[in-house]
């Protein structure tokens, strides 16, 4: 059994954008995290209810994504998570406008399709083992240089 890190661990984010919280499990195509709807990573984008609006589940995924990149990159000694970008999505659809306060959501990635920048992903986010949210995401992994120019270009403007 692996002992996992928490999902922090694994992402180049800082709180508050660490929106996934444990990681359950990563194999070499797949992984899966779990976030509760409520006090801890996602209180400050809640809204007067308690409830996450659904299109924050896109971020979701994506970070989840991103445990699995770290994950594989920390096996890899790379222990500095590298930031990728999510170039799009397809089909996400949600079964309602939010996800309710309270719930934990349990967050699985497939990988689908990679080469060396560009992967991409299904992602599924289940509450109590049904399928609430799905989506298909396409992410780009910049190398160091790339990385630099794109941060020396944001600077610029």
């Amino acid at each position: 059994m692996v002992d996992y890190k928490r999902a922090a661990d694994y992402l180049p984010h800082d709180a508050p954008m660490v929106l996934v919280e444990k990681v359950l499990w990563v194999s070499e195509e797949s992984a899966c995290c779990q976030v509760t709807v409520g006090e801890g990573v996602l209180s400050p984008f809640l809204n007067a209810e308690g409830d996450l609006p659904a299109w924050f589940g896109i971020e979701i995924i994506a970070q989840t994504i991103g445990v699995w990149s770290g994950w594989h990159g920390r096996t890899q000694n790379e222990y500095k998570p590298s930031p990728g970008m999510l170039l799009g999505g397809r089909g996400y659809r949600c079964q309602a406008a939010v996800f309710p306060a309270g719930v934990t959501l349990e967050v699985t990635v497939t990988l689908l399709m990679r080469d060396e920048k560009i992967g991409s992903f299904e992602g599924a986010i289940t509450i109590n083992g049904e399928r609430y949210a799905s989506g298909r995401l396409n992410t780009y992994q910049p190398d160091r240089e790339e990385l630099n120019q794109l941060m020396q270009q944001g600077n610029n403007q």
